[in-house]
């Protein structure tokens, strides 16, 4: 069902090249194969989170980053309708409203941490605040070292609170990048998603994979390492990501509480 170690570990960030890998690779695999397996992985997904929110102790937290069109919502929809929706916490960030600037940059990412027994989702994440705001003038250039420190004690707060983080990044090139937004731009049901800074980012793709490529390799640690996984097969990318949410659950070593019941069947009578 999942993919083997040896795949999902090829995936995991090379600090000194992070996004030198062919986004389009297959690890000889094929969509047949891809598709008929993520179908089987599914319900054991589905037995395993359940696990999970029946024990209330341990909390995944996938963060999801990612250019521009590299299939963050695509995925979320594929993968994570394996999930029971009550145990699942998913939050989509943006930039930040004119609330939120005042605010300490991660205020409303340690708002958001999922708590005991949940999957939660960042659709970006606390990394933004080092690519996207400088770029969008919300913090200065000689903010950003303070800012990686901060960052990355944050994350290390995540042990004590028995939370288990995977952190993917969906590589796509800038040819793939302009072949989906050609797309959106075509149909309506797409189309919605379109938003002026878009363009820019686009113009500016080489730039910004050159400044994630820098706080990949900066922001990669044992505990909460990176995953670089090709994006531009879609049906591999949903394999990879699902392959390693089920690895993560298979360390947790879940099983169904056992707890004293609360009455005995002779109390029903």
């Amino acid at each position: 069902m999942r993919l083997a170690d040896a795949v999902l570990d090829a995936c995991l960030c090379d600090v000194d090249a992070p996004l030198a890998g062919d986004p389009a690779r297959d690890f000889g695999l094929d969509k047949l194969q891809g598709q008929q397996a993520l179908a089987a992985l599914r319900p054991w997904l589905n037995e395993r989170q359940r696990m999970l929110w029946a024990n209330r102790r341990e909390a995944l937290l996938l963060v999801l980053q990612g250019p521009d069109c590299s299939g963050k919502d695509s995925l979320i929809r594929r993968v994570l309708n394996a999930f029971d929706p009550q145990g699942l916490s998913i939050h989509d960030f943006h930039q930040p409203s004119a609330e939120e600037q005042r605010q300490h940059f991660l205020l409303r990412y340690r708002q958001r941490l999922p708590g005991p027994g949940l999957l939660g989702v960042f659709n970006r994440s606390h990394y933004e605040a080092l690519i996207c705001d400088p770029l969008d003038g919300l913090c200065s250039a000689d903010e950003l070292p303070g800012r990686l420190h901060e960052l990355r004690a944050f994350e290390a707060e995540w042990p004590a609170r028995h939370l288990h983080p995977l952190k993917c990044y969906l590589h796509i090139s800038r040819d793939e990048q302009r072949l989906r937004l050609l797309s959106r731009l075509q149909r309506p049901e797409k189309r919605w998603k379109l938003h002026p800074s878009d363009l820019q980012a686009y113009r500016e793709f080489d730039l910004r994979q050159a400044r994630w490529s820098a706080l990949l390799a900066a922001s990669h640690t044992a505990a909460a390492p990176w995953y670089v996984i090709p994006a531009e097969q879609r049906w591999l990318r949903d394999w990879l990501v699902a392959s390693l949410l089920a690895r993560e659950l298979e360390r947790l070593d879940l099983s169904w509480p056992d707890n004293p019941p609360p009455f005995s069947a002779a109390d029903l009578l």
